[in-house]
């Protein structure tokens, strides 16, 4: 079984927030792919993108956005995958904008959001492999030892 996440950014500038977070995808030895498909630019491509996620062996979709924040939304509602949600910087209070439309989803649309920038998409890949681990005893021992190393790679 292939570990495999996507990390979808609504904008080629938020590549510097997910640069942290390859590390620990390689420390849980979970494959990952960034892809930039923005919310409001691309719908079409984010729901076709969410819709095939499962039959393209994704397991977790992590949305990355700033200001409006809407990618984490629109992926959940295109698939029954785990979203994550990680908010970007930027917009009004420097991401609180972000935060909020991340976190207030509607019932029934849930959707994990992480705190703001990138040490939010650092937990998001340790949520992943906490995710993951429910069908894969390697990543229980990798997470251990990661608690037994100050939760640090």
């Amino acid at each position: 079984m292939t570990n495999k996440v996507a990390i979808i950014l609504g904008s080629e500038n938020d590549k510097k927030y997910v640069e942290d977070s390859y590390k620990y995808f390689d420390y849980f030895s979970i494959e990952v792919e960034t892809h930039v498909i923005s919310a409001h630019r691309n719908p079409d491509q984010v729901a076709e993108f969410a819709k095939n996620a499962r039959a393209n062996d994704y397991k977790v979709l992590i949305g990355g956005a700033g200001m409006a924040a809407h990618l984490s939304g629109a992926l959940k509602a295109n698939s029954t995958l785990p979203v994550i949600g990680v908010p970007f910087p930027g917009g009004i209070s420097d991401g609180m904008d972000a935060l909020l439309a991340t976190v207030q989803m509607p019932k029934g649309v849930p959707v994990a959001t992480m705190s703001v920038g990138k040490h939010g998409v650092i937990n998001a890949a340790i949520l992943c492999a906490e995710i993951l681990s429910l069908n894969d005893s390697n990543l229980v021992d990798k997470l251990s030892e990661f608690k037994n190393n100050g939760a640090s790679v």
